[in-house]
């Protein structure tokens, strides 16, 4: 379970948190939105749009599976909270004592669940865009959900470094290790490495697929 208040000191051992897949899915959503955004405008590029959109949608499905199957801090059944938990999270930095959690904050999985919410959204218009389903309407509708989505992204980019230094920690530098300073017995065993490589394996796939 997430741990609230967990003693984040020089002498806490860092322990491993973020599995590998979780750690593959989260810089290579990131990726293909960066790349899906700076090729939406250019018809020379259409293919590459394309092949973003579709490993943005295949990332999202394997995260939806693994917020399931997947290791502790990643299941959604451990980090997604009501609204109770949010305004208590919210709260805790107004008295000035934020709520530290060893997985997602209930902000940060509010966060997840719109960024995977918006992408789907937004692949979903894309791939009707494409096919020339629904006109105008779908395709500006696709634009305004890639616009909403870059703005959640931002947010999220802001909230990380404000947390970042209000915790005295390195979340990004936790998203790329796997490890973050916890409290003894709250890391996970394995990494799951082969599911990375199998996740890293179908998204090789799509672009075969496209640009064979």
């Amino acid at each position: 379970m997430n741990t609230p208040n967990t003693p984040n000191t020089p002498n806490t051992p860092a322990g491993l948190v973020w599995d590998l897949p979780v750690r593959i899915f989260h810089w290579s959503l990131a990726l293909c939105f960066a790349g899906a955004w700076l090729t939406a405008e250019s018809e020379y590029w259409k293919l590459w749009h394309v092949s973003f959109g579709y490993s943005m949608a295949l990332l999202v499905g394997f995260r939806l599976v693994w917020g399931v199957v997947g290791t502790r801090y990643a299941r959604f059944s451990q980090f997604v909270k009501g609204p109770a938990a949010l305004k208590k999270y919210f709260l805790s930095y107004l008295h000035g004592a934020p709520e530290h959690h060893t997985g997602h904050n209930p902000a940060g999985a509010w966060a997840i669940l719109a960024i995977l919410l918006t992408v789907m959204m937004t692949v979903a218009t894309g791939y009707a865009s494409y096919e020339e389903i629904g006109g105008d309407i779908l395709s500006e509708i696709h634009e305004a959900m890639a616009s909403i989505l870059m703005g959640i992204v931002v947010i999220h980019i802001a909230a990380v470094i404000l947390t970042s230094v209000l915790h005295h920690e390195n979340l990004v530098r936790a998203m790329f290790t796997g490890k973050k300073i916890i409290a003894p017995g709250e890391a996970i065993r394995r990494s799951w490495s082969i599911i990375a490589l199998l996740l890293l394996g179908a998204l090789a796939g799509v672009w075969w697929l496209m640009f064979r």
